[in-house]
């Protein structure tokens, strides 16, 4: 039903590149078409991790909290499943990073770019989405309010130029 939720949900991506950019500049690895690969992996656990945060919140607004309680209580409840989805998808693929062996060096980068896209977009997860949701709370509630004010002026304009026999 919103058209914004979808953006502060994949708003999220681009940090993600963010995060696998350093992780190979931290491991001097450069990037290659298999660092593409784990990032389009990585935007998808990013996109869940997201996904879990913003349909907490909506699920406690439709039981009545305001927006910014409902955006805290998001941020405490699932900071736990967040945060554990990110680490264990980061040890998961440390053991490829760190691998020596011939055979691995071919996969390799896509470890690095899952695994530090992941952590990286972890936090701004944690922090940047409920700013969001709550930024956009805020227009939403401006913008309902500006058509609203055009909305009676308009009415009371053609009400009035009814009476008086202007309008037709």
């Amino acid at each position: 039903k919103s058209y914004s939720q979808p953006l502060i949900v994949m708003s999220v991506i681009p940090f993600s590149l963010t995060g696998a950019l350093f992780g190979h500049f931290l491991l001097g690895m450069n990037l290659s078409m298999m660092s593409t690969f784990g990032l389009i992996a990585a935007a998808g656990v990013v996109i869940n991790d997201s996904l879990v945060m913003t349909d907490y919140v909506n699920q406690l607004r439709r039981q009545g909290m305001s927006v910014a309680e409902a955006v805290v209580e998001s941020g405490c409840a699932r900071f736990r499943a967040i945060t554990l989805t990110s680490i264990t998808t980061f040890a998961g693929v440390a053991p490829i990073m760190l691998e020596t062996s011939l055979q691995a060096r071919f996969v390799i980068p896509m470890a690095v770019s899952l695994g530090f896209a992941v952590l990286y977009a972890t936090v701004i997860t944690l922090v940047l989405v409920p700013c969001l949701y709550l930024i956009g709370a805020d227009i939403g509630r401006v913008v309902r309010k500006v058509i609203g004010f055009i909305w009676r002026l308009v009415k009371q304009l053609f009400v009035r130029g009814h009476r008086t026999g202007e309008a037709s």
